[in-house]
């Protein structure tokens, strides 16, 4: 008897595009910033170049056209850019999920444990309600941290449905993000 393993779309979709050639070939990094030790990826030299930015979108489109999303949450601040334009192509509306202090209104906010110390994430009250699916997005999956408060922010609105996505995951750096986010149907384009 065979035992076969079920391996879902997004797997196999992640699979084919994971890595793309252009995108990586376009990706700065910056040894010792912010401090020694660090390898920064900086998704600005994605951002900066048109070709880039059409991969991102027509893949990014490609995962979620057919999910019903209603709203994107993106993550300060460079989960902005890709949520907007991602957005704009959906057709559905888009939160920000920002720093204390940053929103106008009332909001509800979470806050998390960073390697050197505590910091919160807000959202305003009224941004997301029941009937949404929600597709939460951001530039760089690391430790999780910031992503996990968001995911728990939109779980308090309690929506349909609740996806995540990352352009960039860092494996390996020996950092573990995607394991603080079990259970969570998360896709990211590049894997480093």
């Amino acid at each position: 008897m065979f035992h076969v393993k079920q391996i879902t779309l997004n797997t196999i979709y992640n699979l084919l595009i994971m890595n793309n050639k252009v995108l990586i070939d376009n990706l700065r990094s910056i040894p010792d910033f912010p401090k020694k030790g660090i390898n920064f990826r900086d998704v600005t030299t994605l951002y900066k170049n048109g070709e880039c930015v059409k991969i991102m979108l027509d893949e990014l489109e490609a995962l979620y056209k057919d999910k019903g999303i209603t709203k994107i949450v993106g993550i300060e601040s460079r989960g902005f850019v890709m949520a907007s334009a991602l957005a704009g192509r959906l057709g559905c509306g888009i939160v920000l999920a920002r720093k204390p202090g940053k929103l106008p209104s009332t909001v509800i906010k979470e806050s998390f444990s960073k390697e050197y110390g505590v910091d919160t994430i807000e959202m305003h009250i009224d941004s997301i309600d029941e009937n949404d699916v929600v597709l939460i997005h951001d530039d760089l999956l690391a430790t999780g941290g910031t992503a996990k408060a968001v995911y728990d922010l939109v779980k308090h609105f309690n929506p349909k449905k609740v996806y995540m996505n990352f352009i960039i995951e860092l494996k390996d750096e020996g950092l573990h993000g995607r394991d603080v986010l079990k259970d969570i149907d998360l896709t990211t384009l590049l894997v480093l």
